[in-house]
């Protein structure tokens, strides 16, 4: 149990780390660009290069916002429950979350096949759209492995 915990706190670690790296790289060239369109010199795809580095942040960051838990708790009516009711509630709703992110990378896996079967890439700076796809499947699994790590943490009784 241990050793499941502590892959999935790494991997997460190392993803979002890979995020502060697209999110710096996105912040400069957007400088960049609206400091070279004074000059009359924009950079040619900023664009699309932005739009692939905003799924990258988006994706990767999520396994890690997850795991120290910085999304939006709504829970209101839950701390009315007693200890053991919450910790079913929570249990019930990583496994809603785990049966989404898997049907979510799972789809994402099929459409990076279909995109890199078909040859699909951006428009300006010609990318292809599959290994983006792909990528954020794997962040879907890792999400996955993050929820239930969360449940393997309410049994052990280190539950946060």
């Amino acid at each position: 149990m241990e050793a499941v915990i502590r892959i999935a706190s790494t991997m997460s670690k190392w993803m979002t780390s890979i995020a502060k790296v697209v999110l710096t790289f996105m912040i400069l060239l957007t400088v960049a660009d609206v400091i070279l369109r004074s000059f009359r010199r924009p950079i040619v795809g900023t664009y699309e290069l932005v739009g692939f580095a905003g799924a990258v942040v988006m994706g990767f960051s999520i396994p890690f916002t997850s795991w120290v838990k910085g999304h939006i708790f709504v829970d209101l009516l839950i701390l009315k429950l007693p200890q053991k009711v919450t910790k079913i509630v929570d249990v019930l709703t990583r496994c809603l979350g785990m049966g989404l992110f898997l049907i979510l990378g799972w789809n994402l896996i099929g459409l990076g096949a279909v995109l890199h079967k078909a040859g699909e890439v951006s428009s300006t700076l010609e990318i292809p759209f599959y290994p983006l796809v792909y990528g954020l499947g794997i962040c879907c699994f890792i999400e996955c492995l993050v929820l239930f790590c969360d449940i393997l943490k309410a049994f052990g009784g280190k539950y946060e």
